[in-house]
């Protein structure tokens, strides 16, 4: 079993502007792709883990959710980097759609995606990092033994002010941006 990166998508790879709702609405954050490509030369698998609950609001249909993540894997393949997953949650339990009107265990701060993931892809939780600009993604890093990374992009910087100091879990490490996240997780490996 080998470490990964689990990367959350709005606001950590992608500029936070609510709901992806239309395909032009997906605008990657500088200097994800050659971040993402780092962690790929360094051989470690990058894993996408999000919560979708627009698809459970009826705010988008599961088509537009599949464009989204083809252009992210596009662009990504266009700079050299690709992903090992995409891991998604649709759920709300006061979701629109009945067959998404669910309290499941795979909506973050819960571990259900990081689990799957890790069996599926053979995955090392607990030498695993999860980077994300909220502090749902922090719990759900620290809940599954992996490291928890908060960068300052998307929802970041609020929740680092106004959030965070008053949470239990805290980030191993604060970044600027995803760039800087991926050099620390790298340096960290050593």
């Amino acid at each position: 079993m080998r470490p990964a990166v689990f990367l959350d998508r709005d606001g950590t790879i992608n500029e936070q502007m609510g709901y992806v709702n239309h395909l032009s609405r997906f605008v990657m954050l500088p200097g994800v792709v050659a971040a993402v490509r780092m962690l790929n030369e360094h051989d470690l698998p990058v894993v996408v883990v999000t919560n979708q609950s627009g698809l459970a609001r009826g705010y988008f249909p599961e088509s537009l959710l599949d464009a989204v993540h083809d252009k992210m894997k596009e662009e990504l393949a266009a700079g050299g980097a690709h992903l090992a997953g995409i891991y998604v949650c649709p759920h709300h339990p006061e979701g629109k759609e009945e067959r998404f009107r669910v309290d499941c265990n795979c909506r973050k701060p819960k571990i259900g995606l990081f689990e799957q993931a890790a069996r599926e892809l053979d995955l090392d939780l607990a030498r695993s990092y999860v980077v994300g600009d909220r502090w749902s993604d922090l719990k759900a890093g620290r809940k599954c033994g992996a490291t928890p990374v908060l960068v300052l992009t998307g929802y970041g910087r609020g929740d680092y002010e106004y959030i965070g100091p008053s949470q239990e879990i805290q980030p191993r490490f604060v970044a600027e941006n995803l760039p800087a996240a991926v050099k620390w997780i790298i340096d960290d490996l050593g």
